[in-house]
């Protein structure tokens, strides 16, 4: 190696150097400790809801909550260690009047949902990897998205505020709107100086991938992907939140989902069967009508990030854009397979109600494959 050549390669490694220590490489403490504070907490009510729905954590406040949300009556713990205590040994293989399979499947998939939600704010700043950098903007994508979400959460308990109060629910979700409102806002604050910062400065351009452009889609199978099963997800899940009980002309046994579910008791549509038979008691059942609606709220928020990291997400001229959305699809390919699993285990008891899940099974079942394909590999 001549001298020429040595001192060339000297001068790339101090560059080099002098660059890696410009960089702020890790998420500041005070926004690390507020997302493991209020994330972790609202993410240990989802995982209580997914893997023993009905237990109380929190003490009687928590028990109010469930008792609004009738989510108890799968919970027992009487003989001990051997009881079910609402996991998934409690979900019987027949659907019955008396084990309402389709509510306690509402619930197990609202903590699912929830779960992955929080989740994806936790681990890529908990556990934060050698490749993600605070200082390049790689966290705003899934904290901004995430900040919006939260206030849609905290939007839909507040507008459920009377409700709750009337129940005596409403110290549990007033420390849930709190929660969710204080890391909105740290998150917010951080996440829009961090970009400020990074506009006053240079962005390194670096060679991209062959056929690719900085506008460029991360993924196109993945994008492809996403439309196909979570658009198809977002539409059942709107109707839902804002038309619950309300039959749609397309997906198949339509009717017998929101049989099976509830959603013809709690909200039974205007001028039906459904409304002359259980019209006077659904105001009886607005607990579950809550709980059925937050399962759809989290179901649309988590289509919505799939979204933003499919097609908002951009490969960018520092090519940065694949660790951007590798955030969110890791997360959401965990979250896919648990739910997956789900479907499975409450697929015997569906049937006995002539709800058949297959085609759910195999479209959830190809989204996680290629999500988890292209987010750990």
């Amino acid at each position: 190696m001549t001298k020429v050549e040595t001192k060339e390669k000297e001068k790339q490694k101090k560059q080099l150097d002098e660059e890696v220590a410009s960089i702020k490489h890790f998420v500041p403490s005070p926004l690390v400790f507020i997302i493991l504070f209020c994330s972790g907490f609202l993410a240990v009510l989802s995982y209580r809801d997914v893997f023993s729905t009905g237990k109380v954590i929190f003490g009687p406040r928590d028990e109010a909550m469930l008792r609004f949300t009738k989510s108890m009556q799968w919970f027992t713990d009487e003989k001990g260690w051997k009881s079910t205590q609402g996991g998934f040994s409690a979900i019987k293989n027949e659907t019955t009047d008396g084990n309402d399979m389709g509510g306690f499947f509402i619930r197990k998939t609202a903590g699912i949902m929830g779960l992955t939600f929080h989740l994806q704010k936790l681990v890529p700043v908990v556990f934060q990897k050698s490749d993600t950098h605070w200082g390049k903007d790689h966290f705003n994508p899934v904290l901004l998205s995430s900040a919006l979400c939260n206030l849609a959460l905290a939007g839909y308990y507040t507008s459920n505020m009377e409700d709750l109060k009337d129940n005596g629910a409403h110290e549990m979700g007033f420390a849930i709107i709190a929660v969710l409102l204080i890391e909105s806002f740290v998150i917010l604050g951080y996440a829009i100086s961090s970009a400020v910062n990074r506009m006053k400065s240079t962005t390194s351009k670096v060679k991209l991938p062959l056929g690719k452009t900085p506008n460029s889609v991360v993924s196109r199978i993945v994008a492809r992907t996403v439309a196909m099963v979570s658009g198809m997800v977002a539409v059942i899940a709107a109707r839902d939140f804002f038309y619950p009980g309300e039959e749609l002309p397309f997906p198949p046994y339509d009717d017998i989902y929101l049989e099976w579910t509830g959603a013809f008791i709690h909200s039974p549509p205007a001028l039906s069967e459904e409304s002359i038979k259980y019209g006077l008691e659904a105001p009886l059942h607005i607990g579950e009508k809550f709980i059925s609606r937050l399962m759809a709220l989290y179901a649309l928020i988590i289509c919505f990030q799939k979204l933003v990291a499919s097609f908002l997400v951009r490969l960018g001229t520092d090519n940065s854009g694949e660790i951007k959305a590798k955030m969110f699809w890791r997360c959401q390919a965990v979250g896919n397979a648990l739910l997956l699993f789900t479907f499975r285990v409450f697929a015997m008891s569906a049937k006995t109600a002539s709800l058949d899940l297959r085609w759910h099974l195999m479209c959830i079942g190809y989204e996680t494959f290629i999500l988890g394909m292209y987010s750990f590999y």
